[in-house]
């Protein structure tokens, strides 16, 4: 262990190249009811997606889909506290060993974009219902993708023992 944290420490970072600002404009929003997080976990919550009008005709052949992958934008954690850290105990349990940000699912980072695999329920025009989406009310949308198994889910997927614990019962 101890070599292995010599290595991470004095290894020479790779050159970086400077890299152009980007901007996203969201395609959609997230309408359910929820202002805070519910007690019981997002697993139940029906949320509807709303995609901008003018991109209704890209949802064409979505409901032909039983999941997709939504890509949210979480506008309501504070400016200053995105990237605040460079490592934090996930879930903020300290029984959770220290980890760097990017080997998290927190959405305290550099660039909080989050996402969510849910099912989908209907596609009714501009809208997509959805169960499981674990974003607020409000949330602006970034993309939409199907979920694809043999894509999405890498079967021999390694994790850290600690996230084992959090692991959801379906």
């Amino acid at each position: 262990m101890l070599d292995r944290i010599r290595r991470f420490v004095t290894r020479r970072p790779e050159p970086f190249p400077d890299l152009a600002e980007i901007t996203l404009r969201p395609i959609g929003v997230v309408r359910n009811g929820k202002d805070d997080p519910p007690e019981a976990g997002w697993e139940d919550v029906v949320s509807t997606v709303v995609i901008r009008p003018d991109l209704e005709d890209a949802l064409l052949g979505m409901d032909e889909w039983s999941h997709v992958v939504v890509l949210f934008w979480p506008h309501l954690l504070p400016e200053g506290v995105r990237g605040s850290k460079h490592r934090l105990h996930p879930r903020d349990d300290p029984s959770n060993p220290l980890q760097g940000v990017l080997a998290t699912r927190s959405q305290i980072r550099f660039n909080p974009i989050l996402s969510s695999a849910v099912r989908l329920l209907e596609v009714k025009g501009n809208a997509l219902r959805v169960r499981g989406l674990d974003a607020l009310d409000g949330t602006p949308v970034l993309d939409v993708k199907p979920y694809i198994p043999h894509f999405d889910a890498v079967a021999d997927a390694k994790v850290p023992e600690w996230v084992m614990r959090y692991r959801r019962e379906d």
